[in-house]
């Protein structure tokens, strides 16, 4: 690991000369990924947890030269979705490692990952509905399962991540032993998997842990009465601080209480950190068109909006914000909104920003995670460019889009 990657990366720790320069060659609102930081990340968090087999959640952010990168790295991929699959594939994954997690998947997501198993039988899809395993058995296939169960324990930053006590999520954990006596006949059983929440800071590392030691109970309880497994798989949930007087994990203690909730345990440990791989290594950059001294807040008018960061909006999420043009310049309380016609494009309510000018830059920070995945369209908007910065070196690794390209499926 880097000996010069800090826990955290803030928004000053970026070097804003070569932001600007980024910004002139390719223009706003603009992603901006340093992959030497996802590097870096991975390996702070595998170096916490050397005897587990550390994966990467794939949805956090699916881009090919992050998949790439951690690859390079060492990293194993889980996935969510078919599509997730394909780019992991598409990526250099080796399908007989990867994880297939299906939410309630779609016919067609079945069929790929069945269709992709029979080639490579080292794929492993887990279930968190009896349906789900039907589906796979009237497919014909037989291969390695995972139950994802439901701890009834959930954590994190926001009710709509708090998966652990989410119904849509796992078998109901007394359903399990039953569920797995008849499922290790029809197939290989080879792990039971949960995920309690996302974004899970040192507040909430008490109730993580105690979910994390439920699901490792219950891997002892399937262990003992059903089959031996190949993994426990404690899902992700690791945050990043978003708010500038938030500290980081300090891995030391996560990995120390992680093993202690765990306890005695057969099967390998898995983890699946994807927040906390990617968070923090990517910016947006956006050019501030419009400043509105209004009796109720002063506006500043950005090109980037909720098509090209949706968290704000759908989940109330901070981002910090800075004014990297002038940031000595003295503060001043600011809202920040983009061009979409809907009281919910808003970035940031009378916060004291650096008194920001039009055609300045504004850098909105941690972005990497669920920043481009959740990327849209509304107002018909083409996605933004993003550019990877690696070893000293950039190079753009998703083109922008044009009006063109908003419409070329149309028909």
């Amino acid at each position: 690991m880097s000996q010069d990657s800090p826990p955290v990366r803030r928004l000053a720790d970026w070097d804003h000369d070569r932001l600007g320069r980024l910004a002139a060659d390719h223009g706003t609102p603009l992603y901006v990924v340093d992959l030497d930081r996802v590097a870096a990340n991975y390996d702070r968090f595998a170096s916490a947890f050397p005897d587990a087999h550390v994966m990467y959640a794939a949805k956090a952010h699916t881009g090919r030269a992050v998949l790439e990168k951690l690859l390079e790295t060492g990293a194993d991929i889980e996935c969510a979705a078919a599509g997730e699959l394909h780019r992991a594939v598409q990526a250099g994954a080796d399908p007989d490692t990867l994880q297939y997690t299906a939410v309630n998947p779609p016919d067609a997501d079945l069929d790929y990952a069945v269709e992709l198993a029979e080639e490579n039988p080292g794929l492993t899809i887990t279930g968190g509905a009896r349906d789900t395993f039907d589906r796979l058995e009237e497919r014909g296939y037989d291969g390695r399962v995972a139950i994802r169960i439901n701890p009834g324990i959930g954590t994190g930053h926001h009710e709509k991540v708090a998966t652990g006590k989410d119904a849509k999520f796992g078998i109901p954990y007394d359903q399990v032993p039953q569920l797995a006596a008849d499922i290790a006949d029809r197939f290989d059983l080879v792990g039971i998997h949960a995920h309690a929440g996302s974004g899970v800071l040192h507040a909430d590392l008490d109730d993580h842990c105690r979910a994390i030691g439920k699901v490792a109970d219950m891997g002892r309880t399937v262990e003992t009465d059903v089959t031996p497994l190949d993994f426990v798989d404690f899902g992700g949930g690791f945050g990043v601080p978003y708010r500038e007087d938030e500290e980081p994990l300090d891995m030391a203690v996560v990995g120390e209480k992680v093993r202690e909730a765990v306890g005695d345990l057969d099967a390998q440990v898995k983890l699946e950190p994807g927040r906390y791989v990617v968070a923090d290594a990517e910016l947006i950059l956006t050019e501030v068109n419009t400043i509105k001294k209004a009796p109720a807040a002063t506006v500043v008018g950005v090109d980037a909006s909720l098509a090209t960061l949706i968290r704000p909006a759908m989940f109330g999420s901070y981002h910090p914000i800075r004014n990297i043009s002038a940031p000595e310049r003295d503060a001043e309380s600011v809202s920040v909104g983009g061009p979409c016609c809907t009281s919910a494009d808003v970035f940031c309510t009378d916060r004291p920003i650096a008194r920001p000018e039009r055609e300045e830059l504004l850098a909105i920070g941690n972005a990497g995670a669920y920043g481009y995945e959740l990327a849209n369209q509304f107002h018909s908007q083409p996605r933004p460019a993003e550019v990877a910065i690696e070893g000293g070196e950039t190079r753009v690794v998703r083109d922008r889009e044009t009006l063109a390209d908003v419409t070329r499926m149309e028909r």
